[in-house]
């Protein structure tokens, strides 16, 4: 049984969503204002859900909310939150499409302030977990602790998405990541409770701060395995 989501990758085949994702995504440094808005659209769509539904979907969700441009987003207006709500290729949940809506509103206003929503999230850290939901909740909808945290760990502001002997660990670190580049720090020293969740079991919702712990069968790990470094499946 995989003990991380590196270890579990390792073991599906090469079509399978979460392989790209990995390999290429996860944990990778981002720095264009509409990429992070958009991962942070897909994690609080998450809530509730596998990450596996939400990686099938992406495509869909892109092209629904007009490649995550956040002025357009911004913009939208009833006939675009009630095309949305329609729109069966996406997460039909009130909740998050208004706060896509809200937190793309709120990106602007960050980007008026500090240049770029980047600049806002650089002008905080580093800060611990707890702190960031902190900032986050003050600012954002729909950003609760697991949110907060695979959100800013997929980015490369919090260490942990990937194990030091996967393969992948040290293409990430090459793009120097702001967790290791400031710091220095391996994922594991700092990082005592991983996100980590089953290709069918759910994220809680944003106003929990204890994970869904899940295995790959869907029980919950052993509480050694909680110390772990991984994301989501």
């Amino acid at each position: 049984m995989a003990n991380s989501y590196c270890e579990a990758v390792s073991t599906m085949e090469k079509n399978n969503v979460h392989v790209h994702y990995h390999d290429h995504e996860y944990g990778f440094p981002i720095h264009n204002d509409n990429e992070l808005f958009a991962r942070l659209v897909l994690e609080i769509n998450q809530a509730g859900l596998s990450w596996t539904t939400i990686l099938k979907k992406k495509e869909n969700f892109f092209s629904a909310f007009h490649q995550f441009e956040i002025k357009k987003v911004a913009n939208y207006k009833k006939k675009d939150f009630d095309r949305l709500m329609k729109n069966e290729g996406i997460i039909r949940n009130r909740l998050k499409i208004e706060a896509a809506i809200h937190n793309a509103n709120v990106i602007i206003g960050l980007q008026k302030e500090f240049g770029s929503f980047k600049n806002w999230i650089d002008h905080h850290h580093p800060l611990t977990k707890d702190e960031w939901v902190k900032v986050f909740k003050k600012k954002f909808r729909f950003t609760g602790g697991e949110i907060v945290n695979e959100f800013l760990m997929s980015t490369g502001y919090l260490p942990g998405a990937h194990i030091p002997s996967c393969a992948i660990y040290k293409k990430v670190l090459a793009k120097k990541p702001v967790w290791h580049f400031l710091s220095g720090q391996r994922p594991d020293s700092t990082r005592e409770k991983p996100a980590w969740h089953s290709l069918s079991g759910q994220r809680p919702d944003s106003t929990r701060e204890k994970p869904a712990w899940h295995s790959l069968s869907g029980q919950r790990p052993d509480s050694t395995r909680n110390k772990m470094p991984g994301h989501k499946t």
